[in-house]
């Protein structure tokens, strides 16, 4: 027992000097009771932001202004963790009209949003000069507002669909007005886990790939971990350790955000995780991923008050008001915050709130 004991104090000093940690090393600190290993990830953030604005970074939480809007429910790879896809046979599909797009992004400038998180499905038949009128609509009409949009594998379904290369859609798209790409559709980065649970998808190398030719155009990039299904503890560590690897070599990631399976009307049958799981995984996360800078909590999936909590766990930014929010709200989700609650629960938490960018530098509120 001692010998454990002494091995268990050599890899928290480890964490402590801000070294780096291996998967096997992670699979130890993930046994630590909730509140140590908490301790471990909240001194890693402290380390990871001190520098950050002006030297405030550590009592500095961020959040964005931004709104999720789904450009088209039309998919054709029927992931089953998801309920927001339709098939073009069904009533309810859509594909947004430029004007549709319009009145949704003016509601959001006129709350002083920043981001656009552009998303949709897999649908078959839209063609590139769909999406690059798309883009280039909102440039004009919107300059002020970043789209951070299109995850990796619609790029890979895109490069399929217009019979080009991944990395000239990807450049393609940038001319165009894509500021920058979210981290969707990486659920689990190992091909036994998504063979289960999308099998139609890209897979891993296929999503690092995008990720890797976008980061090589200078587009900067978020990652994220769907967790709490199917896979396996070492899974989820693998996960970490191949974004940790692309991070090496790009430094494209500007951010991680984890989140819980939601199972309400998806057909994946799995045992789910609550909070506490959570907790630990974004906090493992923290220490793991000594390469990426900012950890998003996420309340949208957990509510606001695992939101609040997360912030001692290794998270130093509260996400996005996220004034729409169509996918996991399908999936029985449906938390909603304003800023002011956002900043009010920052503040509660002792910290310090601050609007954000994309890439995380500070902006003043508009209104």
């Amino acid at each position: 027992m001692s010998g454990a004991i002494a091995a268990e104090d050599v890899l928290v000093e480890k964490v402590l000097a801000g070294e780096r940690v291996s998967e096997q090393e992670a699979l130890e600190l993930y046994r630590l009771p909730l509140n140590e290993l908490g301790a471990l990830a909240n001194y890693r953030r402290n380390l990871a932001k001190r520098e950050a604005y002006g030297g405030r970074g550590e009592r500095v939480v961020t959040y964005i202004v931004d709104r999720n809007v789904n450009y088209t429910n039309v998919c054709n790879v029927y992931c089953k963790f998801c309920a927001f896809y339709r098939t073009e046979k069904d009533s309810d599909h859509y594909v947004l009209s430029l004007s549709e797009l319009e009145e949704k992004l003016s509601e959001l400038a006129s709350i002083g949003g920043v981001q656009v998180l552009l998303q949709g499905g897999h649908h078959p038949k839209l063609g590139l000069d769909h999406y690059l009128e798309m883009l280039g609509f909102i440039r004009e009409r919107f300059p002020q507002i970043n789209v951070h949009g299109f995850s990796p594998p619609e790029f890979h379904h895109f490069s399929k669909v217009f019979g080009l290369p991944v990395r000239e859609v990807l450049q393609r798209f940038k001319e165009a007005g894509l500021g920058s790409i979210p981290g969707g559709g990486g659920e689990i980065l190992v091909d036994r886990v998504r063979a289960r649970i999308s099998p139609l998808k890209a897979n891993s190398d296929e999503w690092l790939g995008v990720m890797e030719e976008a980061h090589g155009l200078g587009l900067r990039s978020s990652a994220t971990m769907m967790f709490g299904h199917v896979e396996t503890l070492p899974e989820r560590l693998e996960h970490l350790g191949r974004l940790r690897e692309l991070q090496d070599r790009t430094g494209g990631f500007t951010a991680f955000i984890c989140w819980t399976f939601q199972p309400e009307n998806t057909v994946l049958k799995a045992q789910t995780v609550g909070s506490t799981e959570y907790l630990r995984m974004q906090a493992l996360s923290r220490i793991f991923l000594d390469n990426i800078e900012n950890i998003q909590s996420s309340w949208v999936t957990q509510g606001p008050k695992i939101g609040q909590l997360a912030l001692q766990y290794g998270a130093n930014d509260f996400g996005s008001v996220m004034m729409e929010e169509n996918v996991v709200s399908k999936a029985g989700t449906s938390f909603r915050l304003q800023a002011q609650e956002i900043e009010r629960l920052i503040s509660e938490a002792g910290y310090e709130p601050e609007r954000r960018d994309t890439w995380y530098r500070l902006v003043l509120p508009q209104n």
